[in-house]
């Protein structure tokens, strides 16, 4: 069975966005550099919805680096109602169907992971199916406080999770690597 990982970076107080916050929250470092070009390197399919599709079709076209032309390379799904064909980032599948059926579907195929990387409420979603293996969540340190947006867990019922990893990158940002547990409903 296909493997299903929700990447968030995160500040203290939980948000996934300042309004007014630069590139990772502008703690960015050689340790996350390499942890990003790590996990970018791993076999999968990035799965993701129009607005992080668009953010990063947009930054990769320009990009000529080994990870943005890797990430070319992978195969790409994304779920959109708002997206037309043909997409201009090559390599990408546009679903219009809900993502909970056709990540459960895939899950049960032979294949390379999926990972959510960036898209929220589409993280929120297969949460709420219970459909996540795991759930990595980067923590930078800062409170964002009133500036915050993006709340990522809104919307979401009360979750457990078994805390299956850790690790600090930079002496500054903690990753937390979970596997969320099913409980008897």
């Amino acid at each position: 069975m296909r493997e299903l990982t929700v990447d968030l970076f995160v500040t203290v107080d939980g948000w996934a966005k300042g309004t007014s916050s630069p590139a990772y929250f502008g703690y960015g470092g050689p340790d996350l550099d390499a942890w990003i070009d790590e996990q970018t390197c791993r076999p999968q399919v990035m799965l993701m919805g129009s607005t992080t599709y668009r953010t990063l079709a947009e930054i990769v076209a320009d990009a000529d680096d080994p990870a943005s032309r890797l990430m070319t390379e992978r195969g790409k799904v994304v779920f959109s109602r708002s997206l037309s064909e043909p997409l201009t980032w090559a390599n990408t599948t546009l679903v219009r169907d809900a993502a909970e059926a056709w990540v459960a579907a895939a899950k049960t195929e032979p294949g390379d992971p999926l990972r959510v990387i960036g898209s929220l409420s589409l993280g929120r979603s297969l949460l709420r199916a219970g459909l996540v293996d795991r759930y990595r969540l980067l923590v930078f340190p800062q409170v964002l406080g009133s500036t915050g947006a993006e709340p990522p867990y809104a919307g979401l019922p009360d979750l457990d999770l078994e805390l299956i990893g850790t690790s600090v990158l930079d002496g500054r940002l903690v990753l937390l690597d979970y596997r969320p547990m099913v409980t008897a409903g």
